[in-house]
């Protein structure tokens, strides 16, 4: 593990980039990371960076996308994989899968069907993505 507490962030991503380049890694998958990356870690992996969001984005970008979509009356909700940039949520979509949302769900249970679908798509977006590399 490689510790955050009492650095910079810029501190912290050079060493991860450090660490991902002695080990040769050309793409980076995040899930679940809920940190910003700096520029410099953007730059270095730029188009090799992809993050997957439990919304059709570029609805509900950020934290709480369920309950955004809840709140909102959305029908239909999703799971997204795309590209990290600057941006929070808003990198170029590589591939997306809609979730219904029904009568009476609650956070946890469209969190729930939207997870599912998170572990079929992301797979797939990498597979497209590395057909792409090659």
């Amino acid at each position: 593990m490689i510790e955050r507490r009492g650095r910079t962030r810029e501190e912290h991503d050079r060493q991860i980039v450090a660490e991902l380049r002695e080990r040769k890694i050309d793409l980076v998958c995040l899930a679940g990371y809920m940190r910003v990356l700096s520029s410099e870690f953007i730059n270095t992996y730029r188009g090799r960076i992809l993050n997957i969001h439990p919304s059709l984005l570029p609805s509900f970008p950020g934290l709480n996308a369920q309950k955004q979509a809840l709140d909102e009356g959305a029908t239909i909700s999703g799971c997204t994989v795309h590209y990290v940039d600057e941006t929070l949520d808003g990198g170029p979509i590589i591939v997306q899968r809609d979730v219904p949302v029904h009568e009476g769900d609650t956070v946890e249970s469209l969190s729930e069907r939207i997870l599912i679908e998170e572990h079929k798509l992301y797979p797939e977006a990498v597979k497209r993505v590395l057909e792409q590399i090659e």
